[in-house]
Parts: structure tokens; sequence; C-alpha cells
């Protein structure tokens, strides 16, 4: 009877762990998506959140294929924040560039996104 539990946790333990991933990819989806549709922008509320859930689940999947997606993830967003903040001044001194700058680094976080919402649902490892 214990070998059956044995047997059982680890496929509940992937079950779950694609759950998680599933949320905060959907919840990375929405800002993305949001971010390059003009009008459509769900607030950072929702990134915030996506990233405390990936930052705190990320040791659960250690040795899992699963740890790349936290990890890609948790990169995804630091580097967007990054680049955001460093095109910041373009809009504060020329809206155009700003305008195009945080446009492609939108397309570019809603790129990884999908990216990695098609390798999680192929039960695959992201590679970066």
């Amino acid at each position: 009877m214990n070998q059956d539990i044995i047997d059982i946790e680890p496929d509940q333990r992937a079950h779950s762990l694609k759950a998680i991933g599933w949320v905060s990819y959907v919840l990375h989806l929405i800002v993305a998506l949001g971010a390059v549709l003009p009008g459509t922008q769900p607030g950072a509320a929702l990134l915030v959140v996506a990233l405390i859930i990936d930052l705190v689940k990320k040791s659960d999947a250690e040795g899992t294929w699963q740890a790349s997606h936290f990890s890609w993830r948790i990169r995804t967003v630091i580097w967007a924040g990054v680049l955001y903040v460093l095109t910041l001044p373009l809009w504060l001194l020329f809206f155009f560039p700003g305008w195009i700058a945080w446009g492609l680094i939108s397309i570019w976080f809603l790129y990884r996104i999908v990216l990695g919402m098609v390798a999680m649902n192929k039960n695959q490892a992201i590679r970066p």
C-alpha cells in the first residue's frame, strides 16, 4: 500500500506543478496581451502575483522538466522590467522612440510567454 502512495506522489506533484505553471503563464499572458494591445492595460499587479508564485514555487520544481519554466518566467519578467526601466527616459524625452522601444519589449515579452506555454503544453522543458 505504501508503494502505491509513493508511485502516485510524483504524478500528483507533476500535475500540481503544471497547474501552477498554467496559472502563472495565463497571468503573464494577460499582462503581455495588455502591453501589446492599446487600451487594455490590466495592471502590473497581475505580473507581481505571477512573479511571486514563480519565486515561491520554483524550489518545488527542482529536478523536474517544469523547473526550466519557472526560471524562464522569472528571467522574462526581470529582463522585461530592466528593459522597460532602461528605456523610460525615451518616453520622458521623446515620446515616439519610447513608444517603439516599449512596443518591441512588449512583443518580445509576449513571444517568450507563448513559447513557454507551447513547450509546457507538450510537457517539455523550455530551453533558453
